[in-house]
This record gives C-alpha cells, sequence and structure tokens, in this order.
C-alpha cells in the first residue's frame, strides 16, 4: 500500500506563488496531498487556495486562521491535522520555492529506504548550497547552525532547516502542546527534541534558492527567539508523549 504523504505549507501574503507551488507539488509523482495554513492574508493567498480545491478536491486542503500567530504555531496545528487524517509521512514546505518540490521524494526516500526517522533537506552538509542570498544572510544562517552545534552538542549540518520530512511516529511521539518557539526556532527545537528522544534523523544535501517573488517573513525578533530558546533547550528535559 502506498504510504500517505502530506506537505504542510504555512503562507501569510503569498498570492504571487502559491498557486505554482501547489501546481508543482502535485505534477511530481506520488501522489502527494497538501494542507495551506494561511494566517488571514489580505493579498487573497486563501482565495487562490479555493479555486484550486474545484481543481484537487481531494488533495488539497486548507485551514484558514485569524491573524499572523507564527510558522511554529502553523505547523503544530499541520502536524495535529495530518494526524487525526492518518498519514504516515508529513512535510514542512516554503511557499516560496525556495525547496524544490522535486526532491520531497528524495526527502522520503531517506526515511522509507534509508531506515531514518526523520529526513531534513540540509543547505550545509555538502559545502554552502545557497542561491541568489547575500552574503550577510548565508553568515547569518550558517553561524546559527555552528552556534546551535556548539550550544547543543548536535551534530546536524543545518539545524535551522525549514525543508523537513517526519515519519507519523515522530510526530506522534513528540509532546507539540509543549512546543515553545513560535518562530524559527520553532526549527531547532522539533529537531532537537526527536533528536533526544532516540530518533534518527538523516540529512539530504538541497540547494537552496531565494525566493524571486513575495517578500521574506523574517525579522529581528524571529532570531533573538531561537537565540534565546537554544540556550534554554540545553537545560531542558524532554520526554514522550503522555509521560
Amino acid at each position: 500500500m502506498m504510504e500517505k504523504k502530506l506537505v504542510i505549507i504555512p503562507t501569510y501574503n503569498e498570492i504571487e506563488n502559491i498557486s505554482s507551488i501547489i501546481r508543482a507539488v502535485f505534477g511530481i509523482e506520488g501522489e502527494y496531498h497538501i494542507l495551506v495554513i494561511d494566517d488571514g492574508s489580505p493579498d487573497g493567498t486563501a482565495d487562490a487556495v479555493r479555486e484550486l480545491q474545484k481543481e484537487y478536491p481531494q488533495r488539497l486542503f486548507l485551514k484558514c486562521r485569524a491573524g499572523k500567530q507564527g510558522l511554529g504555531t502553523a505547523y503544530v496545528a499541520g502536524f495535529k491535522w495530518a494526524i487525526s487524517k492518518d498519514y504516515d509521512y508529513v512535510f514542512e514546505m516554503d511557499a516560496d520555492f525556495s525547496h524544490d518540490p522535486h526532491d520531497l521524494p528524495r526527502l522520503l526516500a531517506a526515511c522509507t529506504e534509508g531506515g531514518a526517522d526523520m529526513s531534513v533537506g540540509s543547505r550545509y552538509c555538502n559545502g554552502i548550497n545557497v542561491v541568489n542570498w547575500p552574503m550577510s544572510r548565508i553568515l547569518l544562517s550558517y553561524c546559527a547552525s555552528i552556534y546551535v552545534r556548539t550550544i547543543l552538542g548536535f551534530k546536524l549540518f543545518d539545524s535551522t532547516a525549514g525543508f523537513v520530512c517526519y515519519s507519523r511516529k515522530v510526530l506522534e511521539t513528540i509532546d507539540l502542546d509543549n512546543v515553545r518557539m513560535k518562530g524559527y526556532g520553532f526549527q531547532i527545537e522539533l529537531k532537537y527534541t526527536a533528536h533526544k528522544l532516540g530518533f534518527r534523523i538523516a540529512e539530504v544535501p538541497v540547494v537552496f534558492v531565494n525566493r524571486k517573488a513575495g517578500t521574506s517573513k523574517m525579522s529581528g525578533s524571529i532570531f533573538g527567539e531561537a537565540f534565546w530558546g537554544v540556550i534554554a533547550l540545553r537545560f531542558r528535559r524532554f520526554s514522550r508523549k503522555g509521560r
């Protein structure tokens, strides 16, 4: 039986990208489903998804939330939805084509064939594979991963990556109600939590391409949360859900 696969795409003002990224994912062999989680985009992103739902009624789903509530909370909501719908593998992916949909099968294969419980589309495990980012952004991202490895002793080259495949058992085991970081620090928290709970994480080299349309959602407060959040992770105790 073919695994049930869900790609979660959080959005805020992605009208320039959303229709194209949905069609690109559905063009990949393997019957992927998509859940778009839109945080009240005033540009009509959700309306564009609703139009495409007429074309893909069994594969495209939409969850609308009131206002910007943070990347981490969007993914947690998506993970809970995926578990309730019995998906076997769940992916995180951006809407802006910085993550290549053609890499989805490679992330999946790292789990289904390579034995990993979770796979990460890594920009840094095989050199620095980033296209069209300013040098300041590359240094900030790369140094952030070094910072995480230093503080946590976490041997992952790209802990801040947002292109990830989770097996169902990882998401069922992590206490999603206890996830604390809401911005991009969420990416570090989930990976480190899975690691501390004994799950195997594989890094799959990918090329990250900076968005061509729309605007970045990064901010100084997001990096501040991640900086202090990593220190807090160093002293946190981790337990499986229900324990």
